[in-house]
């Protein structure tokens, strides 16, 4: 390759994502905002993925100090969703959990429970994904290696009398966002003042798209 198509592949990513210096971001003010904010991101990534890159140097230094993420994304800790990609986010914006199977135990609980009371977030989204191998291996309900069957308690319910697995998957999401509605006194506060939301979704691994679901009542 000669030096000038070198010197033009380096040159090409400054024009496809030009950065800023901005390390302020939108701020939504109210849970129907918060999912209306990732739900851009979504589409943003679904058409041609982040056009303006922030200056990342820039967003960790201002960052130090506080962060002020807008949403909480529990989600399954499957290398092929990486939330923050998915819905067009940067440093500081979402406080992710992860987890395999996007289960709402006693730790996530916890760490949403955080995000909400002492960071302010808006919204918690319980996002579950197509092809889910933890719900797989409990519908499966076979010996599994290691302790990862220890988190089928928690994903068993969703998968009762549910034959396809992307149903099962959908349900597992809207069930894990009801446990997570009921699970703390103060989360349930918050939703009932209209400062919180707690929501379920699905990520389909092949088209890329987020799409929210139902809530599901226990």
């Amino acid at each position: 390759m000669t030096a000038a198509g070198v010197a033009a592949m380096a040159a090409t990513p400054t024009r496809m994502f030009p950065q800023t210096e901005a390390t302020d971001f939108p701020k939504p003010d109210t849970p129907d905002a918060a999912i209306k904010l990732l739900l851009d991101g979504n589409e943003r990534y679904l058409k041609k993925g982040s056009e303006c890159m922030v200056n990342l140097a820039a967003l960790r230094q201002a960052t130090v100090d506080e962060q002020k993420p807008f949403a909480v994304i529990l989600t399954c800790a499957d290398s092929r969703v990486p939330a923050e990609i998915v819905f067009d986010q940067s440093i500081g914006q979402l406080f992710v959990v992860r987890v395999a199977g996007n289960i709402a135990a006693p730790d996530t609980i916890a760490s949403a429970e955080y995000a909400a009371e002492e960071l302010g977030v808006k919204t918690i989204v319980v996002l579950g994904h197509s092809a889910c191998g933890a719900v797989k291996a409990t519908k499966a309900g076979g010996a599994v290696p290691g302790q990862i069957s220890e988190l089928f308690q928690y994903i068993y319910p969703a998968t009762v009398g549910v034959a396809d697995l992307q149903a099962a998957v959908e349900k597992n999401a809207r069930y894990q966002a009801a446990v997570m509605r009921g699970s703390s006194p103060d989360l349930v506060k918050l939703i009932q003042d209209g400062k919180l939301s707690v929501e379920a979704a699905v990520y389909n691994l092949g088209t890329g798209k987020v799409t929210m679901l139902p809530p599901l009542k226990l």
